[in-house]
This record gives C-alpha cells, sequence and structure tokens, in this order.
C-alpha cells in the first residue's frame, strides 16, 4: 500500500510540551497536519495527530522513528497506522458534527453510559469525543458525534427519552454549529414554567370554581381542546373576582426551582429575556419588574370598578400569537430564530418552542414532551445553562 497519511495516536501521562516535541519533528520532516484533537482525564492525555506525508518514503520512515523515539524518552506511548487516504474510511469525520447534552441531578451513573451508549450504536451514530464539563461532580458529559445518512430522527427521539425517563438524565441533540454558543434571547411561559403552578387555577378557588376550571386547563394544556374556546369559558367562571384577589395571588406565586438563579446568571451574561404567557397580564407585568425582563405579553382581563367582568380585552395570546411574538422580538433584537431558546410545557407552547433555535419542553405534558424538539423533566432550571454551553458548577 502507498500510503499517503499517518496517524499517529499519543497516551500517558500529561505534562507541558509534548505537543511542542512532536511538533518539532513533524516540521523538520516536511510533512504537515491535517487533523488532531487532544483530551486529558485525570492527569492522562491522549493526542492524534492526522498527518500527511509530503515528503520521500525515507524521510517519512525517519519521522516516525523519531516520534516513536521522542515519546518513549519523555514516558509516552505511541501507536502509529499507514492510511492510503482514497482506500481510507475516514469520510464520516467530514460529516456535520451533533453533541449530545447529558444533564444528571445526580452523579452520572455507569448504567446511564451504558444505555446511551447502546442506543446510539444502535442508530449507527459515532461517537467522536466526550468530556465532562462538571470535574467537580461527573454530572453532565458532552458527546460530540456524527449521524449517518438516512437516520430515523423520531425513533432515536423516542429511545432518547426511554433512557431519560429511565436513569433522570436530562438530554439534548444540538447542531455544533456557531449559534450553538451565541444564543441571545430566551423566551418564557409563565405558568407552570416560570412559575409552579396554573396562574388561572389559583384564581378559579377563590371563587369556588376551582375544579370546573382545572379540569378545562387540563384539557388545554394537553391539546384536546382549543385554546382560545377554553381560555373564554374559564374567564367567563372568574366573573367578580376582585383585583385585591388577583394581589394576593401574585404574592403568593412560587417560581420554578432554579428559575431566579438561571435568569440572574444569563442577564448577567447579556441575554434578554422575555415573558410570553395564555395566561394575564395583571402576572406577568408584575414578573416582569420583580425580575427585571427585557419584554412581557399576556392576555388582559378586563376590570370594571375593582373586579373581571368574565371577559378579555383585545386580541388572545395562543399559539399562533406566543410564535408571532417570538418573531417579533427576535427582529426587535436584530437576531435569528437560530439564536432563540424557548422555554414552556403546555401544547400551546409548542409552536414557539419549534421555531426556536433551542425549543426545551420543560417538565411537560406527556403531548408535549413527545413533539418539541428538547425536553428537560428532571433538573432545576439552571440545567439548561448547560444546553447553552455553560457550566451551571461555575
Amino acid at each position: 500500500m502507498n500510503a499517503s497519511h499517518v496517524l499517529v495516536t499519543v497516551s500517558g501521562p500529561d505534562h507541558p510540551g509534548i505537543t511542542a516535541t512532536l511538533m518539532d519533528i513533524i516540521v523538520d520532516s516536511g510533512n504537515s497536519v491535517c487533523d488532531m484533537g487532544q483530551s486529558v482525564t485525570h492527569g492522562l492525555l491522549s493526542l492524534s495527530i492526522y498527518i500527511q506525508i509530503d515528503s520521500e518514503a525515507g524521510r517519512k520512515n525517519d519521522m516516525v522513528k523519531d516520534l516513536l523515539f521522542a515519546t518513549k524518552n519523555i514516558g509516552l506511548v505511541l501507536n502509529y497506522q499507514m492510511i492510503d487516504e482514497q482506500n481510507s474510511d475516514l469520510a464520516f469525520q467530514t460529516k456535520d458534527k451533533f453533541i449530545l447534552n447529558c444533564i444528571s441531578v445526580n452523579k452520572l451513573h455507569p448504567k446511564f453510559l451504558r444505555d446511551i451508549s447502546k442506543v446510539l450504536a444502535d442508530h449507527k451514530i459515532n461517537i467522536l469525543r466526550i468530556d465532562n464539563v462538571t470535574p467537580k461532580s461527573f454530572k453532565s458529559l458532552e458527546m460530540t458525534t456524527t449521524l449517518p445518512d438516512g437516520l430515523d430522527i423520531q425513533d432515536l427521539k423516542s429511545k432518547l427519552m426511554e433512557v431519560s425517563t429511565s436513569h433522570e438524565v436530562d438530554m439534548a441533540f444540538l447542531k455544533d454549529n456557531v449559534f450553538r454558543r451565541s444564543k441571545r434571547l430566551i423566551v418564557f411561559d409563565m405558568d407552570s414554567t416560570l412559575v409552579q403552578t396554573e396562574v388561572i387555577d389559583e384564581m378559579a378557588d377563590q371563587l369556588g370554581v376551582g375544579k370546573e376550571v382545572r379540569e378545562i386547563t387540563h384539557r388545554a394544556m394537553n391539546g384536546e381542546i382549543d385554546f382560545d374556546q377554553s381560555l373564554i369559558e374559564r374567564v367567563s367562571l372568574l366573573k367578580g373576582l376582585k383585583v385585591e384577589k388577583l394581589q394576593e395571588i401574585l404574592d403568593g406565586l412560587s417560581f420554578t426551582h432554579g428559575a431566579e438563579e438561571f435568569i440572574k446568571k444569563v442577564k448577567s451574561l447579556g441575554y434578554k429575556i422575555a415573558l410570553i404567557s395564555g395566561g394575564f397580564s395583571f402576572f406577568a407585568d408584575a414578573l416582569k419588574e420583580k425580575l427585571d425582563l427585557d419584554y412581557s405579553f399576556a392576555n388582559e382581563l378586563d376590570i370594571i370598578n375593582g373586579a373581571l367582568t368574565g371577559k378579555l380585552d383585545g386580541t388572545i395570546i395562543n399559539a399562533n400569537q406566543k410564535a408571532m411574538l417570538l418573531k417579533l422580538i427576535a427582529q426587535q433584537e436584530k437576531i435569528s430564530l437560530e439564536q432563540v431558546v424557548a422555554v414552556g410545557d403546555g401544547a400551546n407552547d409548542l409552536p414557539m418552542l419549534s421555531i426556536a433555535g433551542l425549543g426545551i419542553a420543560y417538565h411537560a405534558k406527556d403531548i408535549v414532551k413527545k413533539e418539541a424538539p428538547h425536553h428537560m423533566g428532571h433538573g432545576p432550571m439552571t440545567s439548561i445553562l448547560y444546553f447553552l454551553g455553560i457550566n451551571g458548577e461555575s
């Protein structure tokens, strides 16, 4: 075989100067480097260099010999493989790469690593690199992968959901491109996403119609009935509720675990934050002020003489309106939809989740988890930081 390339792999205890030593030899040989990768795990180095042979055969052999001697002298092991580029199967490495983010509430268990590796192998997905992004706790990994042609995305998603549920590990498959770490806008749903409750149910309890309203809410959030009609029906049951009661409900709202910390962190990094809710502006606007958000949109309750009339003012913010508002905010901020993160839990969030660069069904209903691009059902909201390429431990 007339080898045109050499793949060199070096392993052993890591220390400064290793790469410089090897590059001195490669430069002196007159050959060139086409690709390289390096990782260090608990002080042990794994370094690979893909070298194009530009010099005559004798000089090529001298280079390999010199590399072998040099690595032995500094306590490392070198393996090499001569490769004929025309007949090699390295072409897969030129495919688009995808990052599988895995985030666990607790330390990642070997059973999870076994099961997720098997799912990837069964779908012919090749793992190029694995990075532990939480060295202190081993709770989060990033797996760099390449996907085969003809991949059954829905079957892969189903299998990933099974592993996620079984091991309580949240996962997201993200294309490794310039947009993965350049998100600039985060859009939240309010009820059962930013706050822990469905606010309209709390309002209904004040009038003793909680059971009726909850039943309609449940069916609407699962996509069983039209959202607009369901909202009109529920609001009609709230006729006579005093504004003072709305304030009591507002004062008693609890944020989702990790929401305040998450927002504080991303705000410090320059992200814009929007709240787009199918709920009510009385609450959304107050939360916008409390959390120092940049935008808030929600439905307007009709209030006369300090009490609800049972009607709404203006356009209903339904699923399509949510998606439209997300687009408008992105235009206002002069960013692409790829730079938007959307987080929600209900069926009326699906359109905005589907158009955002990163759409996350957060602790969502089953129908939403199945249809949303990504889902997170185990950790606190701060876990989303890892999907953004931000180490939550720091």
